[in-house]
């Protein structure tokens, strides 16, 4: 399946994607520079342009004013959905100011919670929002895992393949349970039977994102 893949202007990691033909790509604001520098010409440029401080010479650009609701890669999410993706990859989204990242782990639970799967790729972490559903981690992960309940308490979650497994616990809002357990090299999961989880990880740049299995499937 496709991919929409948006760029923002926070702090980019080693792990760069490796773009599809029927792909998606968005520059929300700043994020154009980050492409810019690395030859990459965007489909779409999203935004009100305050950090990229110009508007680009660019055939499709969705401009919009600086008194917004919505953050620039909330508006890119929202042009993506538009055109039919259904997962989101998001690099710049992380580091800078804490509220913009917060912002961003609330729009992948969103997207988990509307059927879509969205993974916020930074410098020192990767995260996702799993709604009902398994993701599931291919041999070779390293490093800590913690997974955080979001937007309420999270019922029947299994950790599999980890150090400290669990098995149909439940994770709520108020108690970190989940924080700093750790692959053991081989295939791991989690799985919710009810509610979302916030999961985080640290960057694996040798090996692909783990894969969304929505309830049912």
């Amino acid at each position: 399946m496709p991919v929409c893949y948006i760029f923002g202007s926070g702090e980019y990691g080693v792990q760069w994607p490796r773009m599809g033909q029927g792909d998606l790509i968005i520059a929300a604001d700043g994020g154009y520079a980050q492409l810019e520098v690395r030859g990459v010409i965007p489909h779409l440029l999203v935004g009100d342009f305050d950090s990229l401080g110009y508007v680009p010479a660019h055939p499709h650009i969705v401009r919009h004013p600086a008194a917004k609701d919505d953050t620039d890669t909330a508006l890119a999410i929202r042009e993506g959905w538009a055109r039919g993706l259904r997962e989101f990859h998001i690099y710049g989204g992380m580091g800078g100011r804490l509220d913009h990242t917060l912002a961003n782990l609330q729009l992948l639970v969103g997207l988990a919670q509307q059927g879509g799967a969205g993974f916020l790729v930074g410098e020192q972490a990767v995260a996702t929002a799993l709604t009902a559903g398994a993701l599931r981690f291919p041999a070779g992960y390293q490093g800590t895992l913690s997974v955080f309940a979001a937007g309420g308490p999270a019922e029947g979650v299994t950790l599999t393949g980890l150090r400290y497994p669990l098995r149909e616990g439940r994770l709520t809002g108020g108690v970190p349970l989940g924080v700093s357990n750790e692959f053991l090299g081989a295939p791991a999961g989690i799985t919710v039977e009810e509610g979302t989880v916030l999961a985080l990880w640290q960057p694996q740049p040798e090996l692909p994102l783990p894969e969304h299995h929505p309830k049912g499937m």
